[in-house]
């Protein structure tokens, strides 16, 4: 895959880039629009940054699942449930850790019940699973029917099991009901001012449905090959996707936060525009130049790198570095990346976004010479 389609690489290395680029700001008070989800309805930049990554895992899938086929069933289960039970348990340790808190000027352990149990990695495990099993017991006809199945089911889902007559807001989404069930309020995220999972078990449904379609994808692009009739009609696709998105965006709202149905075919559709366009330039212009060959290392050890960058900031938490004393004559504590951002990405501009971005950026730096290091080491870390 790495010779036949580089583009690809270069595809997951970036998702992965942005995925930590949006993850760290310096402030998340201070960030430029782009760089922020969207407060409900409505799709930034950022809200296509973790679609694109189930749409990258889906192309990946298309590689491999091949080989699943011939080595049997019980090899393929296996496998899958394997690598689906690490990324969730990975995805768990990453939410505990560092399995400490500072209380009183005291370290005491963080209790497992205010441990929230959904998150990125646990998603990614489990439409990971399920599209497995979708794609391997129901092939290609039988993974588009499912994935058609479950877009028109979540949207009636929603509509019909809706607690108000908004349907699509905070307050009517039927999905919190089922995860506060199912996961209870102390494990479930709280950003919104309420227990409200933007990863939760329902909303999970449809974004399933974007792993299948990188799946079709990927797979499309090994039987066509390199060829002008591969980019127009994935061109012509993206076009169609996007649009047919935005059509029933009228009815179903653009929302990542419910990752509704409408956001899985608009996002699909800017991933595959996307991704043609990484074609064209690299599989047809032989285009690899310095930018492809900085996200290409992030594409190489994916999950080690994301996971590094939600541990390293939690346990540099622990350390504590005396900053000041606050108008309650309390001493101020920051952890070496806060200090780092407040007494040096900070200053640099009245603008407090322009410094809090400038973090993001050195963030960024920091971790690709992480994986530029392994990379020349050929270490790869995988699950």
């Amino acid at each position: 895959m790495n010779n036949r389609y580089y583009s690809l690489d270069v595809f997951r290395g970036a998702t992965v880039a942005l995925m930590i680029l949006v993850n760290n700001p310096g402030s998340w008070s201070y960030i430029y629009a782009p760089l922020d989800h969207a407060a409900w309805h409505g799709c930034t930049p950022t809200d296509l940054v973790f679609p694109f990554f189930l749409f990258a895992v889906g192309n990946a899938m298309s590689f491999v699942m091949p080989r699943f086929e011939q080595v049997g069933t019980s090899i393929f289960l296996k496998k899958v449930i394997k690598r689906t039970l690490l990324i969730f348990a990975i995805g768990l340790f990453l939410n505990w850790s560092p399995f400490v808190k500072w209380n009183e000027g005291l370290l005491v352990v963080k209790p497992w019940n205010e441990i929230r149990i959904m998150g990125v990695l646990q998603r990614i495990a489990l439409c990971y699973f399920l599209a497995s099993l979708i794609v391997y017991f129901g092939k290609t006809r039988g993974a588009f029917v499912t994935g058609a199945i479950f877009l028109m089911t979540y949207w009636f889902l929603c509509f019909w099991l809706s607690a108000s007559g908004s349907p699509y807001s905070l307050e009517g989404y039927f999905g919190t009901r089922i995860d506060l069930q199912l996961l209870g309020s102390n494990h479930m995220y709280k950003g919104e001012g309420v227990p409200f999972d933007p990863e939760g078990l329902t909303s999970t449904l449809p974004a399933i449905v974007q792993v299948i379609f990188g799946y079709l994808v990927g797979q499309y692009i090994q039987q066509k090959g390199k060829s002008y009739e591969l980019l127009s009609r994935l061109f012509i696709t993206a076009v169609l996707l996007t649009l047919a998105g935005l059509c029933w965006s009228t009815a179903f709202p653009l929302n990542k936060k419910i990752w509704t149905s409408s956001y899985v075919l608009y996002t699909t559709g800017l991933a595959i525009f996307t991704l043609t366009t990484l074609i064209f330039l690299i599989e047809f212009n032989n285009y690899k130049g310095a930018a492809t060959r900085f996200f290409d290392v992030f594409g190489k050890n994916p999950l080690f790198i994301f996971v590094l960058s939600g541990f390293l900031p939690r346990i540099l938490n622990l350390i504590r570095i005396a900053d000041r004393i606050n108008e309650n004559g309390h001493p101020v504590y920051l952890s070496p990346f806060g200090w780092f951002y407040e007494h040096v990405c900070k200053p640099v501009s009245p603008n407090l976004k322009n410094g809090s971005l400038l973090y993001a950026i050195v963030m960024i730096a920091f971790y690709w010479l992480i994986v530029y290091l392994l990379d020349k080491k050929k270490i790869y870390i995988k699950v």
